[in-house]
């Protein structure tokens, strides 16, 4: 009984060192899920400001012809995977990795080291370095972004799209593909059609405008995913420290069971011992 009692005894100080690390890593992730999300909301307005702009542009020209808009014949596509540095998030990366989008890319680019070796190691086509996530800047964003669009240019490729999670709220997240290259003129352009003088040409402005918009574009849902990424975390975390005051609970009353029922032993033997004498 002993022996079971200081089994017990070190669960139970196991589980409470577990419980203080997953409650630390819970404060973080909160802490940088706040911090990603006042980001991405502010980037969010300069993206809707861009995607205004290009669709007031192609809503007063409806017949240009811009070579960002109109569809090639090359079939293969560019991926962009945006995934962690770290684990402990859930099921964020793994969701990714269950994308039928991985298998159907043609090229593709990894944002975050925690799936490149698992992408690399499966012969998956990456094409960049390893990159890490949680250090990138707009900058890095930038050139990966503009290495995409020089491969589209030069018909590489035939489309852009990004492999991301998108932020609900902060305890609901989901994989999403969006392209982003051939640009897709929406039907809200119309609505937003105003009487514009381009110069030097429309064309030529489109031309400046929208690698602008894919590099921004790209930050964006870099931005979110990085929120989707700390939401899960967050979550995670969370979840294991419940898990943990529970079977802390249980081994708790285990070990006052044990403890109550060796006393209860001893006084057995104590007045077993009294009657015989």
């Amino acid at each position: 009984m002993a022996q079971s009692k200081q089994a017990i005894k070190s669960r139970i100080r196991s589980i409470n060192a577990t419980k203080k690390i997953t409650s630390a890593m819970e404060l973080i992730a909160n802490v940088k899920l706040q911090k990603h999300r006042n980001l991405m909301s502010k980037n969010a307005e300069y993206t809707l400001m861009l995607k205004n702009t290009l669709g007031n542009i192609i809503a007063n020209n409806p017949d240009i012809e811009n070579k960002f808009i109109m569809k090639n014949d090359i079939q293969d596509e560019l991926l962009f995977v945006i995934t962690s540095d770290m684990g402990l998030c859930g099921g964020y990366n793994m969701n990714l990795m269950k994308h039928e989008a991985l298998a159907q890319a043609a090229q593709i680019i990894v944002i975050g080291t925690h799936q490149y070796h698992w992408l690399t190691s499966r012969n998956y086509p990456v094409i960049n370095e390893m990159c890490s996530s949680d250090d990138i800047n707009f900058q890095c964003v930038k050139r990966l972004a503009e290495m995409a669009v020089a491969k589209y240019l030069n018909k590489q490729i035939g489309k852009i799209s990004v492999l991301y999670t998108k932020f609900v709220n902060t305890v609901s997240f989901q994989v999403e593909k969006v392209e982003i290259l051939p640009l897709k003129p929406s039907d809200d352009y119309e609505k937003i059609a105003q009487e514009t003088l381009f110069e030097p040409s429309a064309d030529a402005i489109l031309d400046e405008l929208i690698p602008m918009m894919v590099n921004n574009l790209l930050y964006n849902l870099l931005l979110e995913s990085k929120t989707s990424e700390q939401a899960s975390r967050r979550l995670a975390m969370e979840n294991a420290t419940d898990n943990a005051t529970e079977l802390n609970d249980k081994l708790v009353l285990a070990y006052n069971q044990a403890r109550q029922s060796a006393i209860t032993q001893e006084i057995t033997e104590i007045v077993s011992g009294a009657d015989a004498a």
